[in-house]
């Protein structure tokens, strides 16, 4: 069972022309009424929750009160952009509030008995650093959603799979000196894309090393490369690790019709991710970020949600048709991420 976190509220974070607006979410929740009809907090097919804001109390377990300060004054000013790509108007630092409390939303669902609960919310968080918005992103969601578990729930350790077409270096910098907290994240080889950040090498610091893993793949990868690497990869380490809690960034960015990556993922991807994710994890939140290719990220968002409502049974997995083809560059990645991980993981 899946349920969903969403407010209208978030289209008053208005950003125009901007890609990131919210004609992304609107289309996802048209996609997903037409196949389940209108929902409901009670559930029918799928379920549907309204977020509560995060408190201030929430954002400071992440963020500096200076850098809260500045968001809500800059937007109480007007707005505008923050940097040349992150925009934000009068309204968005409550909204960006609602967004991180949508994620915490997702969370308590999950505590409370749900098998995945998905927070389909903007904007989005995972470049906001604890001081600094960039990247479309005001507030880390996720970041305040964990903090929030690891303060309230007396959870320890947590795993967070990133498949954004970006680096997710906000989230990735918060948690970069935490043992307990595993940030894995599959991304387009940063020397070719925003934020520039996200190398192999880059595995954590201090009592965290070991405990950041990228897998930068080449620009035209697509669906076989990345179910190459995770398989790989995932199980072993997710084993080992042992969270108490796991997250899933979802990123639909990564898609061959989105403008503003150059990978190659095709719809069968999205579905063959949770699917994969569902037999390591039996419960999960998904918080979303990235995607600009509307009617791309709608159908496999769907796709998505569909394999977690059980329309398959959790013995199974989800396979997209054919035989994988893996290009060259790779598997040379495999084998570094392989030889740079051997003191901490073996896979």
């Amino acid at each position: 069972m899946i349920s969903l976190v969403y407010s209208p509220d978030y289209a008053l974070h208005q950003t125009g022309s901007h890609p990131e607006n919210q004609g992304r979410l609107d289309i996802m929740m048209e996609y997903i009424t037409r196949e389940f009809g209108e929902l409901t907090p009670e559930g029918g097919e799928i379920d549907i929750h309204p977020p509560t804001p995060a408190s201030e109390e929430d954002l400071l377990q992440v963020h500096p009160l200076r850098h809260l300060e500045h968001l809500k004054n800059f937007a109480e000013n007007g707005g505008g952009y923050l940097d040349y790509d992150t925009y934000e108007s009068p309204q968005s630092y409550e909204i960006a509030k609602l967004a991180a409390g949508g994620a915490i939303t997702a969370c308590e669902l999950v505590l409370s008995g749900h098998d995945f609960s998905y927070s389909l919310a903007r904007p989005p968080g995972h470049h906001a650093t604890s001081d600094q918005a960039m990247g479309f992103c005001l507030i880390n969601n996720l970041a305040v959603a964990l903090e929030y578990l690891r303060k309230n729930h007396d959870l320890e350790k947590f795993m967070i799979l990133d498949f954004d077409a970006h680096y997710g270096n906000g989230t990735a910098e918060i948690f970069y000196q935490d043992p307990h907290v595993l940030y894995i994240s599959i991304h387009q080889d940063p020397s070719t894309i925003f934020p520039g950040k996200g190398f192999v090498e880059e595995i954590g610091m201090g009592l965290g090393q070991g405990f950041n893993l990228n897998l930068p793949v080449s620009p035209g990868s697509g669906t076989s490369d990345y179910i190459y690497l995770l398989e790989k990869i995932l199980e072993p380490v997710i084993k080992k690790f042992q969270a108490d809690f796991y997250f899933l960034d979802v990123g639909f960015d990564s898609h061959q019709e989105d403008p503003l990556s150059h990978l190659q993922l095709d719809d069968d991807f999205y579905p063959w991710i949770a699917s994969y994710m569902r037999k390591l994890a039996s419960q999960m939140v998904l918080i979303l970020e990235g995607g600009y290719s509307r009617d791309a990220m709608a159908r496999s968002n769907l796709k998505m949600i569909n394999v977690l409502r059980n329309k398959i049974t959790p013995e199974e997995e989800w396979r997209p048709p054919g035989k994988l083809v893996v290009k060259e560059e790779t598997k040379a990645l495999f084998k570094e991420v392989q030889d740079r991980f051997s003191p901490y993981f073996t896979f």
